[in-house]
């Protein structure tokens, strides 16, 4: 058995309202072991045998669909890949202690070099990004109210779908949940 996190993206969001132990609840019929929610955002630490791979996203997607009536985006991570993730250096320490906020998108598969071209127009003197693999860093240096950078915008440019999550969450997901 491994240990992993599903983020799964409009949870607790634009009227999407899901109680955390219904998810628990899906994730265990699913027949997934040692279920627990972190944060009432959508994310689901879990214990399965199967492997952390698109098909895997895609059961839990059409699972969570037919319970609740609207697709869920699912990105599935291993406790290594997180513990990884939270420690990756995108950016300068200067450049992370002089900004607002470090964002991390779970993409499904690395970008195109299309997409990433794409991502990369839209950099501006608020919003840095950096790729690695699956995984976005968005660096803001200012409120996120003031940046034109959105996941909308982010979903557009690439043509495809992600979540996002603060890297204090990534770190604490971590920390919490380490890989054995």
């Amino acid at each position: 058995m491994a240990r992993y996190v599903a983020f799964l993206r409009a949870i607790n969001v634009g009227g999407h309202i899901v109680k955390m132990d219904t998810l628990r609840d899906l994730f265990t019929a699913h027949g997934f072991s040692n279920v627990e929610t972190f944060i009432a955002s959508g994310n689901v630490i879990f214990e399965s045998k199967s492997a952390a791979d698109k098909k895997l996203e895609l059961a839990i997607e059409k699972r969570l669909e037919s319970a609740l009536g609207y697709t869920v985006a699912t990105f599935v991570r291993s406790v290594a890949e997180i513990a990884a993730i939270s420690v990756y250096q995108p950016f300068s320490s200067a450049a992370l202690k002089a900004s607002r906020t470090l964002n991390i998108g779970f993409l499904r598969e690395p970008l195109s070099p299309s997409a990433l071209k794409a991502l990369m127009s839209l950099k501006t003197p608020i919003d840095d990004f950096h790729v690695q693999g699956r995984e976005l860093y968005w660096l803001c240096r200012k409120g996120q109210s003031e940046s034109t950078f959105s996941n909308k915008v982010f979903e557009r440019a690439i043509q495809g779908v992600s979540t996002f999550r603060n890297a204090t969450t990534i770190a604490r997901l971590a920390a919490k949940y380490p890989a054995a």
